[in-house]
């Protein structure tokens, strides 16, 4: 029998009515086999990350329990975003229809190519840990330390609560 595991997952969009991209995303990621959307946070205007002139982002974190393993529910992620319209061939922090990000997993770690737990861009992005604190403030991220703490390293320069 499959074990229920917690997993985080950032949801951002800023091309093609970004805020409603992030909330069908967040209705479909309970729809995912094996999967319940427990909880979810506000919804943040952030400016992209990145330099690139583009819209600004509808951001928000969701948390879910699971029975997929990291990789299956990293493969649910990407078929979501193409159901969206994202095509496959990735621009580095370019505009995006839907972006979905495994932020973590349980206490799992990876350091794949394909696929690192947790996400390592977690303390960095205001746009990640600000929503990710609304719903788990007291989360221990493995080898990066607890929610709370990292959210107070990063300013909310830029973010506004939708």
């Amino acid at each position: 029998m499959q074990i229920w595991q917690p997993a985080y997952v950032g949801v951002g969009s800023n091309l093609a009515e970004p805020r409603q991209q992030v909330e069908r995303a967040l209705a479909r990621l309970g729809e995912l086999p094996r999967t319940r959307c427990l909880l979810r946070s506000r919804l943040y205007g952030s400016p992209p990350f990145g330099g690139m002139a583009q819209p600004d982002y509808v951001n928000a974190v969701a948390g879910l329990l699971t029975q997929l393993s990291a990789v299956q529910l990293l493969e649910a992620l990407r078929a979501l975003e193409a159901a969206a319209g994202r095509p496959p061939e990735r621009t580095r922090w370019g505009p995006r229809i839907l972006d979905l990000d495994l932020l973590c997993l349980g206490r799992e770690r990876h350091q794949e190519p394909s696929l690192m737990l947790p996400h390592p861009g977690i303390v960095e992005r205001n746009f990640v840990l600000y929503p990710l604190a609304d719903i788990a403030p007291d989360l221990e991220l493995p080898g990066l330390g607890r929610v709370t703490e990292l959210k107070e390293r990063v300013a909310p320069t830029g973010l506004i609560v939708l």
